[in-house]
C-alpha cells in the first residue's frame, strides 16, 4: 500500500513537472535544468520554481517595450549630431577597424557610437567612492543612480547622507535598486532621502525580496549619473564589502570606469528608461527635459564608446552577442575577467574556436566562491576550455569581480555583464564597449598586474583534482542554464 502510494506520488511528480517546464517557453538547456530540479526534488523543486523559475509575465514584459524608446533615441542622435566634430582622432581609426560590432549594436540595441569621451578607469573601491561623492557634492542639478546592491552600512550611509544634502538643495535625485541585491536593507533605510525630496524605488516596485516571485530576474546594472554629464558604469556595487571591509572576500578586486562626454547621455537615458517603467506615477518626461537631463557636454577626449544594454524584455541577448563578436575578431588575443564562468553552448565554442585558431585566450576567475554551486560551475567549464588550450587563471589576492573583455589592444569592454548564463538571459545588464588603444592598453596592464596575483590552472592540474572535487563539478554544471 505504501510503495503504491509512493509510486503515485512520483507519477503525479513527473507529470506535473513536465507540464510545469513546459507551459513556458524557453531553451532546451534550462528545461531539461529544470525537470532535473522538480523531477528529483518532489514539493521542495517547486517551491523553489515558484521563486526562481518562472518567466517575467508578458504584462510586465511589455513594460520594458518602451513607446518612448524611439523618442529617446531619436534625442540622443540629436543631440550627437550637434556634439560631432569632423576632425579625425585615434580612435575613430579603432572604431572602423571594429565597425562590424559598431553596426551589431546600433542593429541590436539601437545604440549609436559616442565620440570622444573622457574615461577614467577604478580598480579600488576606496578611490572610486572618494571620486563618486565628490562628484556628488559639486552636482547643481540631478542626481540619478541605480544599483543592483545598496547596502545599509558605512559606505552606503556615505552616499545616503550625501544624498540627502542635495535633495534639501533642490536637487532631482532619484535611486533605483535591486531588492534582492540589497537584501537586508529595509525600505525604511531611504526614508530619510524621501522625507528631503529625493525619489528611491526598487526595481520594478519589488519591495520584498523574500516575497518577490520572480527572484530570476535583477537588475544587475550599475549606473551613477550626475547632472548628464558625469557617468559611472561598471562591476562595484554600493556595499562595505566592495572596500575590503568583510573578512570573508578579503581585497575585493573589480574595475569600473567614470565618463565625461556624450556617452553619459545614454547612461542617462536607460536610467530614464528603467526609472520610468519602475515608478510609472514619476515617469521622467523626455519632451520637456531634453536639455535638463541631456545638457551639452565637452568632447575633448578620445575614446569612443557604445552604452549597451540587455536583459530578459529582449531575447536578442545583445552584451552576450557583443561578448562573441568581440571573441571572433580577436586576431592576437583575447583577454577575460569574470567572477563567474558559466557560458552557454554559444558563447563556449567562440571561446574555443578561438583558441583552438591560435588566438591567446586568458580567463581569469576567482579563487574563492561566493555561491557555491557556481563556482563548483565556474570550475567545470574553466577545465574544459583549459584543454583546449584557453589559458586559466585562479586571482588569489581576494575576489576577482570585475567583468572585462580585451582584444588585441584595440577594443575593451567593461560593465555589469558577466559571462554566464544569468548575465546572458536574466539578469537587466548595462556594459560600455570602447574603441581606445590607450584605455585597451591600460586595461592590459592591470590584467598582467593581476596575472601576477594569480595561479595558472592547466588541464593537468584539473585532472589530479579529488574524484569527490570532480563529482561536485560535473553535478553544479548540470543546473549551470538556471544558476
Amino acid at each position: 500500500m505504501l510503495l503504491d502510494f509512493f509510486y503515485l506520488v512520483v507519477i503525479v511528480n513527473e507529470i506535473s513537472a513536465l507540464i510545469t517546464v513546459f507551459r513556458e517557453e524557453r531553451d532546451i538547456a534550462a528545461t531539461w535544468a529544470w525537470l532535473l530540479v522538480l523531477s528529483f526534488l518532489p514539493v521542495l523543486g517547486f517551491m523553489i520554481y515558484a521563486f526562481v523559475g518562472r518567466k517575467l509575465p508578458k504584462k510586465r514584459l511589455f513594460r520594458f517595450q518602451f513607446k518612448d524608446n524611439k523618442k529617446m533615441h531619436d534625442a540622443l542622435r540629436s543631440q550627437g549630431r550637434l556634439h560631432n566634430n569632423p576632425k579625425k582622432i585615434a580612435a575613430d581609426e579603432v572604431s572602423y577597424a571594429y565597425r562590424t560590432l559598431v553596426k551589431l549594436f546600433k542593429t541590436s540595441d539601437v545604440t549609436d557610437l559616442s565620440r570622444r569621451n573622457r574615461v577614467r578607469i577604478y580598480t579600488e573601491g576606496n578611490h572610486l567612492f572618494d571620486k563618486m561623492i565628490d562628484d556628488i557634492k559639486n552636482a547643481h542639478s540631478s542626481i540619478h543612480i541605480e544599483f543592483y546592491t545598496f547596502y545599509d552600512d558605512k559606505i552606503g550611509h556615505r552616499v545616503l547622507n550625501e544624498l540627502i544634502k542635495k535633495a534639501k538643495q533642490g536637487l532631482k535625485v532619484r535611486v533605483i535598486y535591486d531588492s534582492w541585491g540589497s537584501m537586508g536593507n529595509k525600505h525604511k533605510f531611504f526614508d530619510p532621502l524621501r522625507e528631503a525630496g529625493g525619489l528611491v524605488e526598487p526595481f520594478l516596485h519589488t519591495h520584498s525580496a523574500i516575497m518577490d516571485f520572480r527572484l530570476n530576474f535583477r537588475d544587475h546594472r550599475k549606473i551613477v549619473v550626475i547632472d548628464g554629464k558625469y557617468g559611472y558604469i561598471g562591476g562595484f556595487n554600493i556595499g562595505d564589502q566592495y572596500l575590503n571591509r568583510k573578512k570573508k572576500f578579503g581585497h575585493w578586486r573589480d574595475t569600473h570606469l567614470r565618463i565625461a562626454g556624450s556617452a553619459v547621455h545614454n547612461l542617462q537615458a536607460q536610467f530614464i528608461l528603467d526609472w520610468n517603467v519602475t515608478d510609472m506615477n514619476n515617469k521622467i518626461s523626455i519632451d520637456e527635459t531634453k536639455g535638463f537631463y541631456f545638457p551639452s557636454v565637452n568632447q575633448d577626449g578620445a575614446t569612443n564608446i557604445q552604452i549597451v544594454s540587455s536583459g530578459p524584455n529582449s531575447d536578442l541577448q545583445q552584451i552576450k552577442l557583443g561578448y562573441i563578436k568581440m571573441i571572433q575578431n580577436a586576431k592576437n588575443y583575447c583577454w577575460i575577467q569574470s567572477p563567474y564562468l558559466i557560458p552557454d553552448d554559444s558563447a563556449l565554442d567562440a571561446i574555443r574556436t578561438a583558441a583552438m585558431s591560435g588566438v591567446d585566450i586568458r580567463i581569469m576567475v576567482p579563487c574563492k566562491p561566493d555561491h557555491p554551486f557556481v563556482y563548483r560551475a565556474t570550475q567545470y567549464y574553466a577545465k574544459q576550455l583549459a584543454k583546449y588550450g584557453v589559458k586559466i587563471y585562479f586571482y588569489q589576492n581576494g575576489f576577482m569581480h570585475a567583468k572585462t573583455i580585451l582584444v588585441d589592444g584595440k577594443v575593451a569592454s567593461v560593465g555589469s555583464a558577466n559571462m554566464d548564463f544569468r548575465s546572458f538571459k536574466l539578469n537587466f545588464e548595462v556594459n560600455a564597449f570602447m574603441y581606445d588603444e590607450d584605455i585597451a592598453e591600460q586595461l592590459r596592464s592591470i590584467y598582467i598586474s593581476d596575472m601576477r596575483h594569480s595561479q595558472l590552472m592547466t588541464f593537468a592540474k584539473f585532472e589530479k583534482q579529488s574524484s569527490w572535487m570532480k563529482f561536485k563539478q560535473i553535478f553544479s554544471r548540470l543546473f549551470s542554464p538556471i544558476l
